[in-house]
């Protein structure tokens, strides 16, 4: 005779599987590239992240209400750390956007390359732009700072400046590459990555106490985000609102670090369709009426229903 099941042991399981499926996804990565390449290396990198990440959304899931942030704090951390310090300054690989157009203008394969393809070019079309919300190391120091209430999206053509930086890093790097001759070899990715990183860091924090708002430079300077906004539209994952429990508070768009008007997705029975979506869950963790969740679906986003500053 079977014993019989504890139906609140399952209710106490039910927040893993979100963790469990990220944590799966990247082991499963892991050995299909191992097996496919022979490099071991695959085993450690992926399964590293997958582990980082999964440890990280499952705290975040366990945790009461107001200490939910101490987990995407930890999964920023381990995978930022890791990035920079082990792939960045062991490894010698630069992470950043430039060490990847250097790797592809000269034909150089690296983890830049997997690491832009998994994280910011196909990963968007399953976590949008959840790795700009759970492992970017830029963020992993701009969200410790105190402007956490923005007042709002600038009007006007701020948002432009990263589809600008975008295309003068191109530039750059096809100038270096083409007329220069220069190769990245040797010491040459580790100067370009503490430069690089220096340059954001430096830009980040200024744009923030400027603004008073932690993430003025995911909004208006960074520039892998115009990678990552296509893949987004299509994302699996994303917040969805029940709209019979929402109040229209507005606790949600006070805390939301990108400024999205989330109730106005809710109450049109929209999931949040918005590529800012960094799907913190910051929203989900202070809904005082448990309305927003993250869900596995799929629809078309783009529309942007954002929060502005007053003029």
């Amino acid at each position: 005779m079977e014993p019989p099941t504890d139906p609140n042991s399952r209710s106490r399981l039910r927040p893993l599987q979100f963790p469990a499926i990220i944590f799966l996804i990247f082991w499963t990565l892991a050995f299909v590239l191992w097996r496919r390449t022979g490099n071991p290396f695959f085993i450690f990198d992926m399964g590293y992240i997958g582990t980082s990440l999964g440890v990280g959304i499952g705290l975040y899931e366990m945790l009461p209400r107001k200490k939910k942030p101490v987990g995407r704090r930890l999964a920023q951390f381990l995978v930022g750390v890791y990035m920079v310090g082990f792939l960045g300054l062991i490894a010698l690989q630069n992470m950043q956007l430039e060490g990847l157009l250097f790797y592809l203008f000269t034909g150089i394969f690296s983890g830049a390359i997997i690491h832009y393809s998994i994280a910011k070019i196909f990963g968007p079309l399953i976590f949008g732009r959840g790795f700009c919300g759970w492992a970017c190391w830029t963020a992993m120091v701009i969200d410790l700072l105190p402007y956490d209430r923005s007042k709002g999206w600038i009007p006007g053509p701020w948002r432009w400046l990263r589809y600008v930086h975008f295309a003068l890093s191109i530039g750059l790097v096809a100038f270096l590459v083409i007329f220069i001759g220069y190769r990245p070899r040797h010491w040459t990715p580790l100067w370009w990555l503490l430069t690089g990183n220096l340059i954001y860091y430096a830009s980040a924090i200024l744009l923030a106490h400027l603004l008073k708002d932690n993430r003025a430079f995911c909004k208006y300077l960074c520039p892998v985000v115009v990678l990552m906004k296509l893949g987004s539209r299509f994302a699996l994952l994303k917040i969805k609102g029940v709209p019979e429990r929402c109040d229209s508070c507005m606790a949600c768009v006070k805390v939301c670090p990108m400024d999205i008007r989330i109730p106005d997705y809710v109450q049109a029975g929209e999931r949040v369709l918005s590529t800012e979506c960094i799907l913190c869950q910051t929203c989900a963790s202070v809904c005082p009426t448990s309305a927003l969740s993250v869900t596995w679906g799929f629809d078309l986003g783009g529309r942007e229903r954002l929060q502005q500053r007053p003029q």
